[in-house]
């Protein structure tokens, strides 16, 4: 007999098999009509294809309600700007590549070069000839505009997870860098952060030592319709930079290393201590600005799928912006000694021991505009595209110099005498004409003129004419302009403990540009010729060439046109793991002695990419920049201006840079000894040539020493 408990036990069998058996009978092909649970696959809908914001939201809407298990990345962060906004709402990837990851100083960019006063962090200029495009009130002063961070320079996020960058470079404390980004989403359309950037770099002799602040807090609001955006930021620089006047010693890169022991002139110890000309003298700027940029879309506003790998683009058909600024500069160089036998000023106005030199600069603005777009229906993301911008802009400027008061000797309680106040408005109209002939072609026509205020007759009419040839064959850039702008106000009414130009009236300088520029991406390059006629030159040179150290300057302006040919070429060659880039310039001008700049300026560039361990990615190789001598300028402290001395040339050599940069995971880092080639052609090297220098005594400011740099950028993701 078969006892109850083994029934049931039996029971429970029989039920676990008929499961088992229907379940099986539920996966075959045949049982559609018999089992109304099963799925018919071959009826099924094709797969919704998730555009990236709608992929990111639902990756993000899995991790906060189903407790999935995400993996932030890059993916995860869009970029904008003030000039991605302008004519549309765009937004592109983070770009975490090591593309010029380890050209991080605006000194030494492969396109862009500068010379300057042999440290990260001090005064410079372009060796290159690169025109200012610009019209409208400029005080003059921009030696160190490069270390500012400006509000068009404010980068905007769209990030779907808190995203922080942290960059550091180190360069034995001769050179270091510090950068802090933070963004994050307030709500899926409002995102907010702050930028935090320090220059804290010493040098390699007296009085390099520079201290940069630069700080912004930025927020990007844009409507759940999409047609109302606000752009806001408040930025804040303080700048620090000393004065030293040069070195004194004009044999430093002449002497050899001695073996007695002792320490030799090429030690750092030697020229951490060598005798400079100012002791006691520095540059401060401050530069706080608020901004905001609305702009609301009327009419119909859609969205346009640029392609492939790229971010969707909301179109308007009709847009009004206002943008308001409100900016506060002040420029200060403070000088706590004297200047024995006048060697760097060329006498003191006022107090033989303290200049307070100080202008303050007050700057309101506002811009309204008015946008209009036509356009053909749209395919396969390519369209035909009228616009025309009509803008109106408001400049009210109130400016003050000041200077130490005469006979003021105590250091307590300096008393300062305004020598140099205004106050004025400007009125400029702008008018923008564009046509875009699908991707094929884009015409693109912008007009400025100050029509009322101090900078009235001030102009600016610029064309551009870009032609998409074919995919293999590449494209053409034609453009032309002509500018007419007020001279500077350091030009024309400037007093100070040292220099006054005053009264000098004028041309308005003009400048008439025409370039053409071909590109290939396919074949990796971009030529490009560029002509430049200069009228009413204005530059500084002496007003004495005739004394044994003359530094007494002079706003001066050339009497007729000058010339200048500019050809670029750059190639890039790619083969397996090699990468051999090249940018090379030649510049040819008619009138050398004024317009000082080299004739020939190469970069070039050879590394070998490697992967090691499936993980790190790797590329490491040699860059070599060099340039032909030319008449040098030198450098005038306290008011930061390069000027035409006597006929120095420099010596000129390759500098040669050896590097190593490669990505693990979320960060990238590189390692860097600049100047490599040190003691190979030469002990250093001069590029601006020392107040009162002459070709008997030709002094310069000793650029940096070979220097080992180490940097790295770490990104997070949450």
């Amino acid at each position: 007999m078969i006892t109850k408990p083994l029934k049931f036990l039996f029971l429970l069998y029989l039920c676990c098999s008929v499961g088992s058996v229907f379940a099986q009978y539920g996966r075959t092909n045949s049982t559609a009509t018999t089992n109304p649970f099963a799925q018919d696959t071959t009826k099924r809908r094709p797969a919704k294809v998730l555009t990236d914001d709608q992929l990111l939201d639902s990756l993000r809407k899995k991790d906060d309600h189903k407790g999935d298990s995400v993996i932030f990345t890059s993916k995860f962060i869009r970029v904008t700007n003030e000039k991605l906004l302008n004519d549309s709402t765009q937004v592109l990837p983070l770009d975490t590549t090591l593309n010029n990851f380890e050209n991080y100083s605006i000194l030494y960019q492969p396109r862009s070069p500068k010379i300057g006063l042999g440290n990260l962090g001090l005064a410079y200029r372009n060796l290159l000839f690169e025109p200012a495009k610009a019209i409208g009130f400029d005080v003059g002063l921009h030696f160190l505009d490069a270390y500012l961070l400006k509000p068009e320079d404010v980068t905007y996020y769209r990030a779907r997870t808190p995203f922080t960058n942290l960059y550091y470079v180190n360069g034995s404390l001769k050179e270091q860098v510090f950068r802090v980004t933070h963004t994050q989403n307030i709500k899926p359309n409002w995102n907010a952060g702050f930028n935090f950037n320090r220059i804290g770099s010493v040098g390699f002799y007296p009085r390099q030592k520079s201290d940069h602040l630069e700080a912004a807090i930025f927020t990007w609001y844009e409507s759940k319709s999409k047609r109302y955006n606000l752009l806001a930021n408040l930025n804040f620089n303080n700048l620090k930079a000393p004065e030293n006047g040069s070195i004194i010693d004009s044999t430093i890169f002449k002497k050899d290393n001695n073996s007695t022991g002792t320490i030799n002139a090429n030690s750092s110890l030697a020229k951490s201590s060598q005798p400079v000309r100012l002791n006691n003298s520095r540059d401060n700027w401050h530069d706080n600005s608020f901004y905001i940029k609305q702009f609301y879309y009327i009419g119909r506003a859609e969205g346009l799928k640029t392609g492939a790998g790229s971010s969707s683009s909301v179109l308007p058909t009709q847009r009004i912006s206002h943008t308001f600024t409100y900016n506060s500069r002040q420029y200060k160089y403070l000088q706590d000694e004297a200047d024995p036998n006048n060697r760097v000023f060329p006498l003191h106005r006022y107090d033989t021991l303290y200049s307070r030199d100080s202008l303050s600069v007050k700057h309101l603005r506002n811009e309204f505009s008015y946008s209009f777009y036509l356009r053909g229906n749209a395919v396969k993301f390519v369209r035909n595209e009228l616009k025309l911008d009509l803008g109106l802009v408001h400049d009210y400027y109130k400016y003050s110099q000041w200077v130490r008061s005469p006979g003021q000797i105590s250091t307590t309680n300096v008393q300062l005498a305004t020598s140099n106040v205004n106050s004025f408005q400007d009125i400029t109209l702008k008018a923008r004409l564009g046509y875009n002939l699908s991707d094929r072609a884009a015409l693109d026509v912008n007009l400025q003129q100050v029509t009322l205020g101090r900078e009235f007759g001030d102009y600016l009419y610029d064309a551009k004419l870009d032609v998409l040839l074919g995919n293999k064959i590449g494209r053409i850039i034609m453009e032309a302009y002509t500018q007419s702008n007020t001279p500077p106000l350091i030009y024309t009414n400037w007093i100070s403990s040292h220099y006054q130009f005053i009264n000098n009236n004028f041309s308005k300088p003009k400048t008439t540009g025409l370039s053409f520029n071909y590109l290939n991406e396919k074949l990796q390059l971009d030529a490009k010729a560029e002509y430049f006629l200069l009228g009413n030159y204005l530059y500084f040179g002496l007003s004495d060439t005739t004394a044994e150290y003359s530094n007494n300057l002079k706003a001066m302006q050339a009497g007729g046109s000058i010339s200048l040919l500019k050809l670029s070429l750059a190639k890039n060659f790619t083969w397996h793991n090699l990468h051999f880039d090249n940018f090379l310039v030649y510049q040819k001008t008619s009138n050398a002695d004024i317009l000082r700049t080299p004739d020939f300026y190469t970069y070039n560039s050879l590394s070998y990419t490697k992967k090691f361990f499936n993980v790190l990615n790797t590329n490491f190789g040699i860059a070599i920049r060099y340039n032909t001598t030319y008449l040098a300028q030198a450098y005038a402290p306290g008011i930061g201006q390069f000027y035409n001395n006597s006929s120095i040339k420099f010596p000129s050599y390759p500098v040669v840079d050896l590097f190593i940069k490669g990505t693990l995971r979320r960060t990238n880092i590189f390692l860097k000894y600049d100047y490599a080639n040190q003691g190979l052609f030469s002990k250093g090297f001069y590029t601006v040539v020392a107040p009162g220098a002459n070709a008997n005594n030709a002094i310069g400011y000793p650029m940096q020493d070979a220097l080992l740099k180490f940097g790295v950028s770490w990104n997070f993701y949450n």
